[in-house]
């Protein structure tokens, strides 16, 4: 999905919502596990149920190499059923020297080698450039480079001061002669929302993935008020908050409310921030 297709699924949907499919089988709907795939059955309402409210998925790759061989062949089947119109992403955190990131680049982008075909790929970005760049050796495939995360211990390197700046500006900036901001992304959580405002000083056209929004506690009007750019160059991560909402069998109804929710919310951001 090229830069301006993923910025025409929004305006279209009036949404820049990420559902995160980070299923675990042990909070699932307890209907669910007599089923053949309990994990991909969830996944499958979840999809049915927020996919008018949604422009991107998200499958967190640990929830599902955790089942070994179950779960891949979930992950695989849940990637095929989501529709091509919406934007994935494999949450997988990888990074690693030259040669291991290619062979990773073609387990989440070389279906013909995996069975899998994801648009992104979230990569760590601390081995530097020669374990970045194979992952966008495929054509039109996507990086998400993490910078600025939104878990507790974010700051014992993300801040450190390196050449006059926090270590993740001199990711976002270093990075930039690696790619465009259409091959690029960057995770930037929404509890860091302060930060936004120098974030777009440095990086004002590129997407941000941003998880932290609802459970973790992130403001998305907050997000939205200083991380919007004139293309929306936003996809907010939404996940337990959406996907557990229920445990009983309406699950996927509470799912579906919750993804209309934010859809509607973000419909007003857009309307405000987005120009």
């Amino acid at each position: 999905m090229t830069y301006e297709a993923l910025f025409d699924q929004i305006s279209q949907k009036k949404s820049y919502l990420c559902v995160g499919l980070d299923t675990d089988l042990r909070k699932i709907p307890a209907h669910l596990l007599s089923e053949k795939d309990p994990v991909f059955e969830f996944n499958k309402q979840i999809i049915d149920a927020t996919a008018d409210y949604c422009v991107s998925y998200k499958p967190n790759i640990a929830f599902y190499e955790a089942s070994g061989l179950k779960g891949w062949e979930s992950l695989q089947k849940t990637i095929e059923y989501i529709p091509k119109t919406h934007f994935t992403i494999a949450d997988a955190k990888r990074g690693d020297i030259g040669n291991t990131s290619g062979l990773y680049a073609r387990t989440f982008f070389e279906p013909d080698s995996s069975g899998l075909d994801f648009d992104a790929v979230t990569v760590a970005p601390y081995m530097g450039s020669d374990s970045v760049t194979p992952f966008l050796e495929f054509k039109d495939k996507w990086v998400i480079l993490l910078a600025l995360t939104s878990n507790p211990g974010s700051g014992d390197f993300q801040r450190l001061e390196t050449g006059g700046m926090p270590l993740y500006e001199q990711v976002l900036k270093t990075s930039q002669t690696w790619a465009g901001h259409e091959r690029m992304m960057y995770v930037v959580g929404a509890t860091q929302a302060s930060e936004f405002e120098k974030i777009r000083t440095i990086i004002p056209q590129h997407f941000l993935l941003v998880p932290g929004v609802g459970a973790q506690g992130g403001s998305l009007e907050e997000v939205s008020k200083y991380g919007m750019n004139d293309r929306c160059g936003l996809l907010v991560n939404a996940s337990r908050s959406i996907i557990y909402a229920g445990n009983g069998r309406d699950f996927a109804e509470k799912a579906k409310a919750e993804a209309q929710s934010l859809q509607k919310e973000m419909e007003i951001y857009l309307d405000k921030y987005c120009r």
